[in-house]
């Protein structure tokens, strides 16, 4: 049966908001090494390319990285293998540097790899971390089950546990709070949502109490610091009386939390609805489902 949320539902929070541990927001772990398939002949006759030593070079496994090809880890672990090609040649020593302009491309196999890889999408009830578990509470992770798996699940893909091994948070939601949760084994997608370079949107629904003054909702848009650092600007407005619509291009540790508490608000509940394109839809509180393969954040 499905998953209820755990404590009071939304608009009320169970506990004061805790800290998130480094761990909640760590990159997918390496996916496993099958053993190395016999290289085509095409591939076997071609030298490895020797490193690039020129003005301007930069890492392989960075570039791939920064082409969205796969995350920095993966790229080591494909260009060991000899699963990369540049400017039609295998390179497979670690290390090694192009040139920003040299086509980089894939072999068919670890395109493979990524197709297997799932990332799936859950609507974190309260009291549950998005990480690893910690001081008694069970991460979101455990909620992937073939119980909470939803009924209308666009994929139609049935649930196997050998596709949910290795999973990760792609960004963090706290104890208190509930709705999108993504977890991943694609480096691709935890770069995008939480890489040092990711803009994607992320929408909230807040519900507030105390009086927001138009200085404080100017300042919501714009003009607050976290830790000493100036935030993003933000999209905030009243949906009605007392909940606010956030969205975000950033994701600061406990940020609208701290935001409101700037302007003299005291969340009492908070709600993800939306991650870039993905909403959080009609998917119950507490199940889960699959990202599908014609859906991107």
């Amino acid at each position: 049966m499905p998953v209820a949320p755990r404590g009071n539902s939304f608009g009320r929070s169970r506990a004061e908001p805790r800290a998130f541990a480094a761990s909640e927001t760590a990159a997918p772990d390496a996916p496993q090494k099958p053993r190395r398939p016999a290289a085509p002949e095409s591939f076997a006759r071609q030298p490895a390319a020797a490193p690039v030593d020129q003005p301007g070079a930069v890492r392989l496994s960075k570039l791939m990285s920064e082409l969205g090809l796969c995350s920095r880890r993966e790229a080591d672990d494909y260009i060991e293998r000899g699963w990369v090609k540049v400017d039609g040649v295998v390179v497979d020593e670690l290390g090694s540097k192009v040139l920003p302009h040299q086509h980089i491309e894939l072999l068919p196999v670890a395109e493979d790899i990524q197709l297997r890889r799932v990332t799936i999408l859950i609507n974190k009830p309260i009291g549950y971390v998005s990480g690893q578990a910690e001081d008694g509470y069970e991460p979101a992770a455990v909620l992937i089950t073939p119980e909470n798996h939803w009924s209308e699940d666009p994929t139609h893909r049935r649930f196997e546990s050998r596709l949910i091994r290795k999973l990760a948070p792609a960004g963090r939601l706290d104890i208190d709070s509930t709705g999108l949760l993504v977890l991943t084994q694609d480096g691709r997608i935890a770069k995008q949502l939480i890489g040092e370079t990711s803009d994607v949107e992320k929408e909230y629904l807040v519900r507030v109490e105390g009086d927001l003054s138009a200085e404080g909702m100017r300042l919501l848009h714009h003009g607050l610091e976290l830790d000493g650092v100036e935030l993003e600007p933000a999209k905030v407005s009243w949906q009605n009386e007392d909940q606010l619509r956030f969205v975000l291009h950033e994701g600061r540790k406990r940020q609208i939390r701290r935001m409101c508490e700037l302007v003299g608000l005291k969340v009492v509940g908070l709600k993800r609805i939306r991650i870039g394109q993905i909403p959080l839809g009609k998917l119950p509180v507490g199940q889960w489902r699959y990202l599908g393969e014609h859906e991107s954040f």
